[in-house]
């Protein structure tokens, strides 16, 4: 995406873009399998139900146009959790990414952002809950006041995101529609956090969850109705925004859960107070109902093959497309291969932070890293693992980015055995034992052990293979599968001397997105744990960044985040993803993968080529799953 400084932007999406004030609205037309609520006076008529500016939907993913009402899609899940999935999928938000990775507003019908520190929210006149209740700065108030700054609730309080070098905004209720949070300094996370596949809400339907706050209902009326020993424990336990398991709690998403977990099989009812409509005044969605159906994840891939379900990517993989596309001949479903979002399909993560003194100097050799990288063979593992459909690549961004270059990808990862073996010399791991295997300075054999908690055939396919890569250069590999639990223990501990994991998922940034990622901010960080954490507890625990290489992309880091101007902040990006491309903190493998995706014939606007990835955009969510219709 770009866009000059951020005190220009106003962003009304070019996809999608709210009606301004002058526009006329199309006439609208009811939805079928409203009309007789409507006839009872059970529901208002549509032109009552939607904001008085929706958001009108003017282009559609699949290319199939404006659809037509009914019908319902069917999904496959593996557990009553994976409700959640209709909050990341629907992808409903106050500002959204298009499939292009620009932002716009959705929820919101504008936002305005002045120095970067100062961001002004808009919302739709008349927009409503799914219960028909009024969603307005109150839903705001609330969740700022009486949830994010109420000790009970939120016991560290307001969620980073909402912090500048530690100082909460200023947060200002101008009128019923428009709200203003605003810093001394800038805070360049805030707009990103909102687009998110899994968002920091800044709203919760007031009107309902104070029937369950302590503020606004006595606790013991609350204990009477739930069972809890506080009325925190449960406001908690209904507060699903996210989760999407609350009957009760009124929802903006465009379907709403009507089944009770935990269940087998889970309907999703249309929201009769969807904010978006097409341009021929049809509300969205198109589709009646979405129905979740629980199966083990090991049948998921037969049962989507054999046209059980209508929509699906989750629990597929590489694995099974000849599968899918033998079953499609027979039950008439149309398998797709999206691109898969993603830094590396699998990474190998050399841990900084290792306990062992030896190997941790040697992982901090960036010749030793420099060496495992050149020693893969990444076009071979291309073609023996994913059919040629992948591209070789360090854990760097994809080319979709507007930021790539090609050396992000490139650099350190050629297949050189001469280079790495030279490099490995030089380090001064020149003698062998009887097997051929290096022996580290103390004569202990070069034995690295990855530790991973994967269940991927691919994965266990890609660590045999640079297992046998390596060992072309005097290193051996052990693998080692753990419970994920166990594998964050041994990680973050040290324990884990090399770890094997998902690529970094900044995988399409813009010049506005954070890269801290790619720095270490994060315990998630498996190269860097230790520091990570200290960056997370605010030093309270871990360890400060001690090697100098690691330690600058902190300073890269900071100079995106106190800039408002695009030239410096894209300038931060270049120098941060240089970085981690020379020193190899991290060894990629491929990326691009191709992501199977189930769609029955009956399904129209899924586009045949698309971007699969968490973030941005949920998945599907990119696509606006709303203009999904269903031809009968």
């Amino acid at each position: 995406m770009k866009r000059r400084v951020l005190t220009q932007m106003m962003l009304m999406g070019l996809v999608g873009a709210p009606a301004l004030a002058a526009d006329p609205l199309p006439a609208m037309r009811e939805t079928p399998s409203l009309m007789d609520r409507v006839k009872s006076g059970a529901l208002p008529p549509v032109d009552k139900r939607i904001p008085q500016q929706p958001r009108i939907i003017e282009q559609f993913a699949g290319g199939d146009g404006p659809g037509k009402h009914g019908g319902q899609l069917n999904m496959l899940i593996s557990a009553s959790r994976d409700t959640r999935l209709m909050t990341v999928y629907t992808y409903t938000r106050l500002i959204v990414y298009d499939d292009k990775f620009q932002l716009h507003a959705d929820i919101l019908e504008s936002y305005e952002v002045k120095e970067g520190r100062e961001f002004t929210l808009r919302l739709r006149a008349g927009h409503k809950w799914s219960d028909g209740h009024p969603f307005t700065t109150e839903d705001f108030r609330f969740f700022w006041e009486d949830v994010a700054n109420n000790s009970d609730l939120s016991p560290s309080g307001p969620s980073v995101e909402l912090l500048v070098d530690g100082q909460p905004p200023e947060v200002e209720i101008i009128d019923e529609r428009t709200i203003r949070y605003s810093w001394a300094k800038p805070n360049p996370h805030f707009i990103e956090s909102q687009a998110r596949a899994a968002p920091l809400f800044l709203f919760r339907p007031a009107h309902y969850l104070k029937t369950l706050h302590g503020k606004y209902t006595p606790e013991e009326d609350i204990l009477k109705l739930y069972k809890g020993s506080r009325w925190a424990n449960v406001f908690k336990r209904q507060d699903a925004m996210y989760g999407n398991s609350n009957v009760d709690m009124p929802t903006l998403n465009p379907w709403v859960l009507t089944t009770v977990p935990p269940s087998q099989r889970f309907i999703f009812a249309r929201n009769p107070y969807f904010h978006r409509i097409d341009q021929k005044g049809q509300q969205l969605p198109y589709i009646d109902d979405v129905i979740l159906n629980v199966a083990a994840a090991k049948l998921i891939p037969a049962k989507a093959g054999l046209g059980e379900a209508d929509l699906q990517s989750r629990y597929l993989g590489m694995r099974d497309y000849t599968f899918l596309r033998k079953s499609a001949k027979q039950s008439g479903v149309r398998v797709y291969l999206w691109e898969s979002g993603s830094c590396s399909q699998l990474a190998l993560y050399p841990n900084l932070n290792a306990r062992d003194e030896e190997w941790r100097k040697l992982m901090r050799d960036v010749r030793f890293r420099r060496a495992l990288s050149l020693a893969i063979d990444r076009e071979d593992l291309n073609e023996s693992v994913y059919l040629g459909l992948a591209k070789p690549s360090n854990n760097t961004i994809m080319e979709r980015s507007a930021l790539f270059k090609p050396e992000y990808a490139t650099k350190w990862a050629n297949y050189d055995l001469k280079q790495a073996n030279y490099l490995l010399d030089e380090i001064g791991l020149n003698k062998r034992n009887d097997e051929g295997t290096r022996l580290l300075p103390n004569g202990r054999s070069a034995t690295i052990v990855v530790e991973h908690s994967s269940e991927e055939t691919e994965d266990a396919d890609d660590l045999q293979l640079i297992g046998e890569f390596w060992k072309r250069v005097g290193i051996k590999m052990l693998t080692k599968p753990q419970t994920s639990d166990n594998f964050r223990l041994r990680a973050f501990s040290g324990e884990a001397i090399m770890t094997a994991y998902a690529g970094y998922v900044t995988a399409v940034p813009t010049v506005d997105t954070s890269p801290k990622e790619f720095a270490p901010t994060m315990q998630g960080g498996l190269q860097w744990s230790s520091w990570g954490m200290y960056v997370e507890s605010k030093g309270k625990q871990g360890e400060a960044c001690d090697m100098p290489s690691a330690c600058k992309l902190m300073d890269y880091l900071r100079e995106w985040e106190t800039s408002t101007d695009a030239a410096v902040r894209r300038k931060a990006w270049d120098q941060i993803l240089t970085a981690n491309a020379d020193e190899v903190f991290s060894i990629g493998t491929v990326n691009g993968i191709r992501q199977p995706v189930v769609v029955a014939p009956k399904v129209q606007n899924v586009p045949k080529e698309g971007y699969h990835a968490w973030d941005p955009g949920g998945y599907f969510g990119l696509y606006q799953p709303d203009t999904f219709w269903i031809s009968q």
